[in-house]
């Protein structure tokens, strides 16, 4: 028999005869690999409350409840509410909804290689995102054994990641572990956020204290590597850890993240009520704090473009139709006042 509540499972209070707690551990398209008290077992959805009563379709680290078939296949009857999650694309609605593809995980990794690979904007995007799951993002920064000196670095990522953890380390000559002790506690879940080759795999090996995940060699041209996760999957440490790994967060969508945006960028939105106007859209209204904290260098203007980028860029996904009106509206607007602005110069010219 295995305690579920090892697996972080606290919602005693949904209990309902029949019915058994499990936690998803891997997803195989529509089969799922699920941990109960029984043991772990494969799943399926049961068609006619997934389908017909439009149940929230779960993935890797929900809870649900399910119907324990003790000779196959058991029935996943109910998805449980999630406290955390991250969603992409779905792929199967042209573009106009997400998929949850990573769910009730405590803490998000955000790694990033302090080799070539070091990007300050996808640490942005990443930060977004990790505030918009609803847990707590942890910056972690790998292959610090190539690198002699990484202070710089480290001083641009707390110009952005403002009152977030962030530790430089090496999984492969064990530098800074002991720095990730406070949040490896048993029963927390930890899901990893970062480009192919940023060392994803080895630091599960480091911390599993076993290869329990293959790694392959990074590109020698570009410091890029292969991803190595072929399925969503979550992994229980023996410590009673547990890690979310995906393909699935290589393409995450930056989808309703406004309060993602405003964990994330807090600098910038500290300014928006000093505006003069409540609706100031921080473009050319007169007493704008926003524009006056960039023209006297409080804020940089490297910042408040990359918040603009995000957030249009939510706006886009969000909306994809809207949008596409809003832009070919805009274009419009600026045709017709080329337009009217010529028609005025060639009036003003015969006039003369």
């Amino acid at each position: 028999m295995i305690d579920i509540k090892t697996y972080g499972y606290n919602q005693a209070a949904e209990e309902q005869y029949g019915f058994l707690a499990a936690r998803i551990t891997a997803v195989h398209r529509e089969l799922f690999e699920i941990v109960c008290e029984m043991g772990t077992v494969n799943a399926r959805l049961k068609s006619s409350v997934y389908y017909n009563k439009n149940e929230t379709f779960p993935t890797v680290g929900d809870f649900v409840k399910i119907i324990y078939n003790p000779y196959g296949e058991s029935l996943i009857v109910k998805t449980l509410p999630r406290k955390s999650f991250f969603s992409r694309l779905d792929p199967s609605s042209s573009g106009y909804s997400d998929q949850a593809v990573a769910a009730n995980f405590d803490y998000v990794f955000i790694m990033q290689s302090l080799n070539l690979d070091f990007n300050l904007k996808r640490i942005e995007r990443y930060l977004t995102l990790a505030w918009q799951s609803g847990a707590t993002p942890v910056i972690i920064l790998t292959k610090s054994d190539l690198v002699e000196d990484f202070n710089e670095q480290l001083k641009e990522i707390e110009k952005v990641a403002i009152g977030v953890d962030i530790h430089a380390i090496s999984a492969k000559a064990g530098n800074g572990l002991e720095c990730l002790d406070k949040y490896l506690q048993p029963g927390k879940t930890i899901v990893f956020l970062g480009s192919s080759g940023v060392g994803k795999s080895s630091l599960v090996n480091a911390l599993a204290g076993e290869e329990i995940m293959n790694v392959n060699e990074i590109r020698e041209d570009d410091s890029k590597g292969r991803h190595t996760t072929t399925h969503r999957q979550l992994i229980m440490l023996n410590s009673g850890v547990m890690i979310i790994d995906t393909p699935g967060m290589r393409e995450l969508g930056m989808w309703d993240v406004t309060s993602g945006l405003g964990g994330a960028f807090e600098d910038v939105e500290s300014y928006f009520p000093m505006c003069k106007f409540r609706d100031c859209k921080h473009q050319s209204e007169p007493g704008c704090a926003v524009k006056a904290a960039i023209e006297n260098g409080e804020l940089p203007r490297e910042r408040w473009e990359s918040y603009i980028q995000l957030k249009n860029e939510a706006k886009y996904s969000d909306d994809k139709q809207a949008y596409l009106r809003q832009k070919t509206e805009f274009f419009k607007n600026i045709n017709k006042l080329n337009k009217q602005a010529r028609k005025s110069s060639k009036e003003f010219k015969n006039d003369k």
